[in-house]
């Protein structure tokens, strides 16, 4: 008789206490991904929620996630961001269904029974609080001693920095500085600059993966130079390319810096299926790039701040991914593609065409989106099973070179110790 408990286990099991060999049932299972939202999207972190241009006037709002619960983030009527949970006080109802609008009138209403909150999350209205008159007598009404003060929507703790928004769940959370500690921070500053942001467009998509393998994907400096056909062979992001990897003192976020090389014949790349000597663009625009001031010297920097975002430069293209989990084998990604408001037209242009690289059917970003879905079939297929990721060895620390998947194996270095606590 087969022994069923071996393939299918009921419970994680790592081989040793490193992190080069990550269980596939790190990828699949629901009581699992269940303590993953609780302890790293609605504990002890913060999550990205959206940027401030995307609500320039008061009333503005988004409605976005974060894990897999609705938020909204408001500009509310003194002018500042307010993040509350799109969940009524009432009966629980997601009462906001558009993604972006204008509540600047009125407020917030449930339709379900039309309780009214302002902006920023206050109860203001209870239709009938006190009862309908009829034949000389109040008929229900609530109790005496409701209070609206005790009934507002749930307000999360805020926190802004160089027009980017992130909010928790946990009032206890600390600074957002410290969160990304002093290494990270220097990169976010870097691109978030204090110069005012402007919205150029979304792309969003359902990829049918755990939502760790997008982490995973942008801290994976081994893949682009021999997935990718583009970067190859236009010498975008290429393992010959001068390059650094950083994390933070935790290993949870990370920094891929790389600098362009030059495109074409190289020992390390022509040998490598997706190098395509001959391939030629049909509108050579998508490689007008332009160095810009504020690089400082690289022409990509990759960050990844989990667990919840991913804040790309990638020559003139700038944006930001969102990974919003749906379970533990799908999750939305939703791209935000900004430039600067200080960009002339022939800028905003060049962003916009470079962006073509990225996004569902990006000429490059297509690649991820296919393999993340593949390596989940895998990983249900054979639960257990476990990857391999011991490129440059074993150990977690930062690098000056991109031959190495140290990245990840800090990233589950962090993720062991807060899901194992």
């Amino acid at each position: 008789m087969d022994d069923t408990s071996a393939v299918f286990p009921q419970q994680i099991r790592w081989e040793d206490k490193g992190t080069s060999r990550i269980p596939f049932m790190a990828y699949t299972d629901a009581d699992q991904h269940r303590r993953e939202l609780e302890r790293l999207f609605y504990r002890g972190h913060w999550c990205y929620v959206g940027l401030e241009a995307e609500i320039p006037g008061v009333g503005d709002f988004k409605r976005t996630v974060i894990g897999e619960r609705s938020v909204i983030m408001v500009r509310d009527a003194e002018d500042s961001i307010s993040v509350v949970e799109n969940v009524c006080a009432h009966r629980g109802m997601q009462f906001c269904r558009e993604r972006h609008g204008n509540r600047k009138a009125g407020g917030f209403t449930c339709p379900y029974h039309q309780w009214n909150y302002s902006l920023g999350g206050d109860l203001q209205g209870v239709p009938f609080r006190r009862g309908v008159k009829q034949d000389g007598k109040v008929n229900g009404g609530m109790p005496a001693d409701f209070k609206p003060a005790e009934h507002g929507l749930n307000k999360l703790k805020v926190a802004t920095r160089g027009g980017v928004v992130f909010a928790s769940f946990d009032a206890e959370v600390e600074s957002l500085e410290d969160f990304m500690g002093p290494e990270i921070l220097g990169y976010f500053d870097r691109l978030f600059n204090g110069r005012k942001l402007t919205i150029l467009g979304y792309n969003r998509q359902r990829i049918p993966g755990n939502w760790k393998l997008m982490q995973e994907n942008i801290k994976d400096p081994y893949h682009p130079g021999l997935l990718h056909t583009w970067f190859v062979t236009f010498g975008l992001w290429r393992a010959d390319n001068k390059s650094e990897l950083k994390m933070d003192r935790h290993h949870r976020h990370a920094a891929m810096i790389s600098t362009r090389g030059a495109s074409g014949k190289a020992d390390q790349v022509t040998q490598v299926s997706s190098f395509k000597e001959s391939m030629k663009l049909n509108d050579d625009r998508f490689l007008d790039i332009v160095p810009e001031p504020w690089w400082r010297g690289p022409t990509a920097v990759m960050m990844t701040l989990f667990p919840s975002v991913i804040f790309q430069q990638q020559v003139n293209s700038v944006s930001t991914r969102h990974i919003q989990p749906s379970g533990p084998g799908a999750f939305d990604f939703v791209w935000t593609h900004f430039g600067f408001e200080d960009d002339d037209d022939a800028m905003t242009q060049r962003r916009l065409r470079q962006a073509n690289l990225f996004g569902p059917a990006g000429f490059v970003s297509a690649d991820d989106g296919e393999v993340i879905e593949l390596s989940q079939k895998g990983f249900e297929q054979k639960p257990f099973h476990r990857t391999l990721a011991e490129l440059g060895g074993r150990e977690v620390g930062d690098t000056d070179h991109m031959v190495t998947e140290t990245l990840i194996r800090g990233m589950y270095e962090y993720w062991r110790k807060v899901m194992e606590a």
